[in-house]
């Protein structure tokens, strides 16, 4: 069994700005953001043990801050990025990945759109619309989530209708 790492190996100025600049990021991966966090929180509080950093900077579990905290004092901030992983290669390229988040993160309405919020059958067709390119639900589902993004349910303004005007079952008619 390895050597446990618990400390942060000491980082030049330059570095320490990258860190900071990328787990303050809202462009990069999130679990890139999550590891630079993770490192920062450790560079601030010298004390904080690896598991308690990786906690505080929102991993569920502390049991993968020590490595890494140990891939990261081995490689630098380039030791933060995914390992290569076995598999098919990507079907679409980040570049098209990257043209579906910035639709969702634009307002239907701000693109000439006639409603108000995306649902995931609107956000597929008006991509496909402007970039000629199908994707599937579950594609533009788990990229979606990948970005830390959410969806958000609609209210019905007829939600406890009946608790806002008394004299809502007349005025609706048979």
């Amino acid at each position: 069994m390895g050597k446990r790492v618990h400390y942060v190996r000491t980082v030049s100025e330059a570095e320490e700005h990258q860190l900071r600049t990328l787990a303050n990021s809202r462009t990069q991966p999130h679990r890139i953001v999550q590891r630079a966090q993770l490192i920062v929180n450790m560079l601030d509080d010298s004390q904080l043990t690896a598991s308690k950093a990786a906690l505080e900077a929102g991993f569920k579990t502390g049991v993968s801050g020590a490595q890494w905290i140990k891939r990261f004092n081995d490689g630098g901030i380039e030791g933060l990025a995914d390992n290569p992983r076995s598999g098919a290669p990507r079907t679409h390229s980040i570049e098209v990945r990257s043209k579906l988040i910035d639709l969702a993160m634009h307002r239907p309405s701000s693109l000439d759109y006639p409603f108000e919020l995306w649902t995931l059958e609107r956000l597929q067709i008006s991509f496909k619309e402007r970039e000629g390119i199908y994707l599937s639900d579950s594609t533009i589902w788990n990229w979606i989530n990948e970005e830390g993004l959410n969806w958000k349910r609609q209210q019905s303004w007829f939600h406890n209708a009946e608790k806002q005007d008394d004299q809502f079952i007349e005025k609706r008619g048979p």
